[in-house]
C-alpha cells in the first residue's frame, strides 16, 4: 500500500512533469479581451500565482494547494465536451508549470491553443497565440519576448503607459500591442487610454467586454 506521503510525492512529481495540473476552474465562455474578443473559448484556469497584482480579480487562484490536481487526459476530455475548439490556458500564472504535455495533447485532439500569462517564468508549451501581459510586481522571464503574439498592458496608473512602452521595445515587430484600462479604474483611465492610443497609433485598445456583457 502507498502511504499518504508517497501519494503526495507522486502527485508532486506528476505536476512537476506537467502530466497533472491544479485546476481552479475550467469553463466554456466567450473570450472577452484582446485579439480573440468575441470568440467562443474553453478556459482552463490553473491554480497558483506569486505575481501578486493588487487589482487581480481572481485572487482565489493564487494558492495552488486549494485546487484539485487533474491528469491532462481528464482536462482534455472535459474540454472535448464543448463544441468550440479554442482553448485559453490562464491562471493564476500558467507558466509556473510545464505546459508541453497538455498543449501537445490538446493539439492532437484538434484544439487551437492560446495562453494568457505575465511571462514571469520560463516559457513552455506549444501555443498558437501568446498573450503576454507583464506586471510590475514580478519581472518577466526573458524567454517570453520572442514568442509573444500580443502584448497586453493593463492600465492601472498613469505610469503604466511608460511601462508598456518599455516592454513594447523588447517584443518582436509582429507582436500586436494593446492597452487595457483596469476595470475598477475605467472611469479614470479609459479616456486617458483613448487619448494615448490616438497619439501613439501603434497601440490598440482592449476592453473587458465580458464584464460589460456580464459573461462569466
Amino acid at each position: 500500500m502507498h502511504t499518504l506521503d508517497q501519494v503526495a510525492q507522486t502527485t508532486q512529481e506528476f505536476v512537476a512533469s506537467g502530466l497533472q495540473l491544479p485546476i481552479m476552474e475550467a469553463f466554456y465562455t466567450i473570450q472577452g479581451e484582446g485579439r480573440f474578443t468575441g470568440h467562443p473559448a474553453y478556459f482552463i484556469r490553473l491554480g497558483g500565482c506569486d505575481v501578486g497584482c493588487v487589482w487581480c480579480d481572481v485572487k482565489e487562484s493564487w494558492e495552488a494547494g486549494k485546487w484539485p490536481v487533474l491528469s491532462i487526459e481528464q482536462i482534455v476530455e472535459d474540454a472535448l465536451a464543448f463544441p468550440g475548439r479554442l482553448v485559453v490556458i490562464t491562471g493564476g500564472e500558467p507558466l509556473l508549470y510545464n505546459l508541453n504535455p497538455l498543449t501537445k495533447l490538446l493539439k492532437e485532439k484538434g484544439f487551437t491553443t492560446n495562453i494568457e500569462t505575465s511571462g514571469a517564468y520560463p516559457f513552455s508549451g506549444d501555443f498558437d497565440w501568446v498573450c503576454f501581459s507583464p506586471k510590475k510586481f514580478k519581472k518577466p522571464h526573458p524567454s517570453i519576448y520572442s514568442v509573444a503574439s500580443e502584448l497586453k498592458v493593463v492600465v492601472f496608473h498613469s505610469s503604466d503607459f511608460d511601462f508598456a512602452e518599455q516592454h513594447a521595445a523588447l517584443v518582436k515587430p509582429s507582436c500586436e500591442l494593446r492597452l487595457q484600462p483596469e476595470w475598477s479604474k475605467a472611469a479614470k483611465f479609459t479616456r486617458e487610454t483613448i487619448d494615448y492610443v490616438k497619439s501613439h497609433p501603434k497601440w490598440n485598445i482592449s476592453l473587458q467586454t465580458h464584464k460589460f456583457m456580464d459573461i462569466p
